[in-house]
């Protein structure tokens, strides 16, 4: 007698669709030269229907969302006497857009962080490889196509971006993912993710921006020496160090070849400096900052969004002088706060052991360098700043959840009526 098998199940898997739908949306988010972006559409799409399959608020979130909600509002009290400006008004609104992205980002990798944040990575880092490729392809002239389409500034490759110093730091975290990954992960895919991580670092290399130089090391060196100090394995270990010595002979082989060409040589000689003409003097970048601070000290408000350029003529250049410049003492406080708390929480993160440090140990890296990167730079409404921080306090919130169902499940344990029972050997 044959038993009739049962009816295949019908029921709609909504999370892995997500899951797709993240991972278009995170590899979108390298193409930055059109506005409105596939970024925005994606978001668009993606905001609702992640509402829809259910976001929870974790407590731990409440706190760090009350500073970037009291940035934001003394953001638009600081645009009030501003109204008719309408770069200032675009200004707030993007970052209030921004702001948003940051809370879906903390709620949805806060729950079923490890599948979530992966797919995210991979799409990040996809979007990255495939981008820089072809903008190297057509960088060097093999197509026959006007190299001006990737490399818009003196002959620097900027790929899909505006500017090569935004491109350059965008690469950050799909470095510090394929470094992670050919050092721990899976051996199958050790020669593409080499190829990957060879091709991102090329990319960062002819963006020519000195702060995507030195924070794209500092970043993959942090995930190494974590990785390194925390793996736990003989084996791992030694591989590591065959590795990064393997890396290092294949990097300066990389790097002479590069200087063989003209225009690449060139290039490195002119950005191979600490400060360029536009960085002295009293009406240079550092001019800038240096008179702009009393004048924030008398100003409550600050200058308004986006009016430090009206008033010096050039962007600040740092984000932290621009939190009270365009947010008002207000909104300064509450974004050294958010950095303060974030670097504390980022760390914990990267060193206590936990079933999400191994993620952390991408993200928080790549975080923590482009926020040193804000000294030097306006990283305000880097969009990739914003996915950081979003898995950076996700992953802690997954934490928190973790460590408190371990404490329930050791109570339970402990007070289990067998565990009070002799124990009797059988016979």
């Amino acid at each position: 007698m044959t038993l009739a098998r049962p009816a295949p199940s019908l029921r709609f898997q909504y999370d892995p669709l997500l899951q797709r739908l993240l991972w278009l949306f995170a590899a979108s988010g390298v193409i930055a030269f059109i506005e409105p972006s596939p970024y925005e559409v994606f978001f668009i799409l993606f905001a609702p229907l992640s509402i829809l399959g259910g976001l929870n608020l974790h407590r731990s979130l409440v706190g760090i969302f009350v500073l970037w909600i009291i940035l934001l509002v003394a953001g638009f009290l600081a645009l009030m006497p501003y109204l008719d400006d309408g770069d200032a008004k675009v200004y707030q609104l993007l970052s209030l857009y921004l702001v948003i992205t940051l809370f879906l980002f903390a709620m949805y990798f806060s729950d079923k962080t490890q599948p979530r944040l992966e797919m995210a990575l991979k799409g990040y880092t996809l979007g990255c490889v495939v981008i820089t490729a072809l903008s190297l392809i057509i960088y060097s002239g093999l197509l026959g196509l006007n190299t001006g389409l990737v490399s818009k500034y003196e002959g620097r490759l900027s790929a899909t971006f505006k500017d090569p110093n935004v491109y350059g730091s965008y690469l950050i975290l799909a470095a510090c993912y394929l470094a992670q990954s050919i050092f721990l992960k899976r051996a199958r895919y050790f020669l593409l993710q080499t190829a990957s991580l060879f091709i991102v670092l090329i990319g960062v290399f002819l963006s020519f921006s000195r702060g995507s130089w030195g924070a794209t090391f500092l970043a993959v060196l942090m995930v190494l020496s974590l990785s390194f100090l925390t793996c736990g394995s003989a084996y791992l270990r030694r591989r590591m160090i065959m590795l990064v010595a393997a890396g290092f002979f294949a990097g300066v082989i990389g790097f002479v070849g590069l200087l063989s060409v003209q225009h690449t040589r060139e290039l490195l000689l002119d950005r191979f400096t600490l400060t360029k003409d536009y960085d002295e003097g009293p009406e240079g970048r550092f001019g800038n900052q240096q008179r702009s601070i009393p004048m924030l000290l008398d100003r409550p408000l600050g200058f308004g969004p986006l009016r430090y350029r009206n008033i010096f003529y050039l962007d600040p250049h740092n984000s932290y002088i621009n939190s009270f410049a365009s947010f008002g003492w207000l909104g300064g406080f509450a974004w050294f706060s958010i950095v303060g708390w974030t670097l504390y929480v980022g760390f914990r993160l990267v060193w206590m052991a936990s079933p999400y440090r191994q993620l952390a140990q991408i993200v928080w890296p790549a975080l923590f360098v482009i926020l040193m990167q804000g000294f030097q730079i306006d990283i305000d409404h880097w969009r990739q700043i914003y996915l950081l921080f979003g898995a950076t306090w996700g992953l802690e919130a997954a934490r928190l959840k973790w460590l408190r169902q371990t404490a329930i499940d050791r109570a339970q344990a402990r007070y289990e009526p067998s565990s009070f029972l002799p124990h009797i050997r059988p016979a």
